[in-house]
């Protein structure tokens, strides 16, 4: 069984000691600390380097979301809260959940759903696909035999996927969430809900609108990144 550390941060003792409780059932996922402000809980994750965080919205001083905002590397994060007006910026900035409290035992049992689907996802990625494995993309009467690096862009179509490389665009019946899956996440990102890039083929990056980005290709195509995948990508492989 995989384990993954954890940290609860929250200016009440008996909220972080709610969590606790909650976690009980799940053994995997293992308390390696916990923060009453934002200060010692940058510090605590800097010290940790946990991969899951329970994270409180307001506190002392600084909120959960000034936090996010000054980390280089982000946890994942469950926000927890006495409030529920704040539920569309928590996944703007990409939480896995956002709990009321007092939590309920069937309502923590869905965020322990939600948080495994994540792990398990990054678990396949660690052993993604080699940037010179060819794909067979058969569409119509065509056939094509193409190396993922040749790949810049693929794009969502219902079910199926379309792939863009050279002067060239082909389906195939997957979905993007089966192919980002397979994809070396060091290269490829998932910009938007329905699109994958390669990021070796981003030409320019320019700030746009309420906070989005907008991608520029090499091959002169521009797409915008949606607002929750633009605070990944500026947190994406940074140092």
């Amino acid at each position: 069984m995989n384990t993954y550390k954890t940290i609860i941060i929250d200016d009440e003792r008996l909220a972080r000691e709610e969590v606790k409780r909650a976690l009980s059932n799940y053994p995997e996922y293992i308390v390696v600390g916990e923060a009453s402000n934002a200060y010692d809980a940058a510090n605590l994750i800097e010290k940790e380097h946990p991969d899951l965080m329970f994270l409180d919205i307001h506190m002392p001083e600084k909120s959960g979301f000034d936090l996010l905002e000054e980390l280089t590397v982000v946890p994942k994060v469950v926000f927890t809260t006495a409030y529920d007006q704040y539920a569309v910026k928590a996944f703007e900035v990409n939480a896995l959940d956002y709990l009321v409290k007092p939590l309920r035992e069937e309502r923590f049992a869905v965020t322990i759903g939600k948080i495994k689907a994540e792990f398990s996802k990054i678990e396949a990625r660690k052993n993604p696909l080699p940037m010179h494995y060819k794909i067979f993309i058969k569409d119509g009467e065509q056939c094509y035999f193409v190396p993922l690096k040749d790949i810049r862009l693929i794009q969502s179509m219902g079910n199926y996927a379309r792939f863009f490389f050279g002067s060239n665009k082909a389906m195939i019946k997957r979905s993007l969430n089966l192919i980002e899956e397979k994809l070396d996440t060091n290269v490829f990102f998932r910009i938007n809900r329905s699109q994958i890039v390669n990021t070796e083929y981003i030409e320019k990056i320019t700030p746009g609108f309420k906070h989005k980005l907008n991608i520029e290709l090499t091959t002169g195509e521009a797409i915008e990144v949606s607002s929750r995948q633009s605070v990944r990508f500026k947190n994406w492989n940074s140092l």
